[in-house]
């Protein structure tokens, strides 16, 4: 199959970029299967560009995890201390302290770098 790729530049170039792909996918041609991969890395880097990925808040992240896990405030007392407590780190005006880091790691089974800020962590390295 001969086929040009596509230089994504907006929305409707994505579109055409995806189906391309699409065909691509179907045949055994080495040379299709290398404009397939040449393709998708065109796509990939157009939509890093286009929707970046960005680190969740704690609050955020924490209230995802509390709706996922069916839990309500009350539920993180025993993983943060104390009802303010938990209050003050959902309203993002406390950091977690390393217990509370690892009694969340363990309870949710998620990464401490989601866990704890940016800032905190240029703080521990300086």
């Amino acid at each position: 199959m001969k086929a040009t790729l596509f230089i994504i530049e907006n929305d409707r170039d994505h579109a055409q970029a995806k189906a391309l792909i699409e065909k691509l996918m179907g045949s055994g041609d080495a040379a299709d299967q290398a404009r397939m991969v040449a393709q998708a890395r065109l796509i990939e880097a157009y939509e890093r560009a286009r929707w970046p990925r960005r680190t969740p808040s704690l609050p955020h992240l924490l209230t995802y995890l509390m709706e996922q896990h069916g839990l309500s405030r009350s539920d993180l007392v025993p993983l943060l201390g104390t009802p303010s407590r938990v209050s003050e780190v959902l309203n993002g005006k406390r950091e977690l302290s390393m217990s509370m880091v690892r009694k969340l790691r363990e309870r949710f089974q998620i990464s401490s770098d989601l866990l704890i800020s940016s800032k905190r962590s240029r703080g521990l390295a300086a």
